[in-house]
């Protein structure tokens, strides 16, 4: 890692500690991080075992601002801070801007370009050498309508590229699910400029990390799409309107790795749950494996909702 990246990730982490401290909001209250720190302490990281956290987004400032929470001695070691994935149209506009981003440890992420571009590769090789990630799943801030009968966990639905990050991981990452309120007082969407750009003082803010994800229920998940099909009808790629011809080829190529990684034990496990002599039906087609990806990143977007659902409920 370049001094470069150094002084920028700790320089913007500390910025964020102490826009934190200094009063401009109400109040900051943190629940679960132990979970956080004890995966990135963890021993299993020098063997290869990265870390994922994945959260609603619901402003442009959730992330870098939440990590301010962090130790001082996180923010000066960029292997205690997060990488994460950033649209290009935003972040990424001009040569200034769009270092200051890649030295702050964001992969810069083209709308429209599906699962197979360069940014989830890069992204699956950083875990590969434990690296930790934060996913915003839903891929664009969602702030909570009050409408009547709208419900504040209800998260607009996940991008499949978080299952194939996932399920291309050489070892099953460390996951923890995240819920984040008050950030959308912080920045609330809508402002005209120059109001947009600047944070309202008073917010309530809360970050609540989740228990890790067991692993089982994505083995389970997985074992089940496996042997069943079942997963919910999942929409076609598409690119510049028309099929992709490509898409086949990259969804068994996907398949192969993955049956190196959580495919291959999760066809193990159900092997070993179901009654002898049942046989794995052939699912090696490219229909199949993106179904198999939707399950898992469905599983996830339910992990975070479940974890939402108990925050608002003792918020009440």
């Amino acid at each position: 890692m370049s001094l470069l990246s150094q002084a920028t990730v700790g320089t913007v982490g500390l910025l964020c500690k102490t826009l934190l401290k200094i009063g401009y909001c109400s109040s900051v209250t943190v629940n679960g991080v132990e979970n956080l720190y004890n995966a990135l302490q963890s021993d299993e990281r020098s063997a290869g075992r990265g870390v994922v956290t994945i959260s609603n987004h619901i402003s442009t400032m959730d992330d870098p601002l939440a990590w301010g929470i962090l130790p001082l001695r996180y923010h000066l070691n960029t292997r205690m801070t997060r990488w994460t994935l950033g649209a290009s149209d935003i972040m990424f506009t001009n040569p200034i801007i769009s270092a200051f981003f890649r030295n702050g440890q964001v992969i810069e992420t083209f709308r429209g370009k599906g699962v197979f571009q360069p940014a989830l590769d890069l992204a699956i090789k950083k875990l590969n050498n434990g690296a930790w990630i934060h996913l915003f799943g839903e891929g664009k801030v969602n702030q909570p309508t009050r409408a009547p009968g709208h419900s504040p966990v209800d998260l607009i639905r996940f991008k499949w590229g978080i299952g194939r990050i996932l399920m291309e991981t050489i070892k099953p990452p460390i996951i923890i699910p995240m819920w984040l309120t008050g950030f959308d007082q912080l920045m609330p969407e809508g402002r005209s400029a120059p109001w947009k750009f600047l944070p309202r003082p008073g917010a309530v803010l809360s970050i609540t990390f989740g228990k890790p994800v067991d692993n089982t229920a994505v083995h389970e998940t997985l074992s089940l799409a496996i042997s069943k099909g079942d997963i919910p009808e999942i929409m076609q790629s598409t690119h510049g309107g028309r099929a992709d011809p490509a898409r086949p080829r990259q969804e068994e190529a996907s398949g192969r790795v993955s049956e190196s990684g959580w495919l291959g034990s999760a066809a193990s496990h159900r092997s070993q749950i179901e009654a002898h002599g049942a046989s794995m039906p052939e699912w090696r087609t490219a229909e199949e494996i993106a179904r198999i990806r939707s399950a898992v990143t469905a599983l996830l977007q339910s992990k975070v909702e479940e974890l939402g659902r108990e925050v608002v409920g003792k918020r009440v």
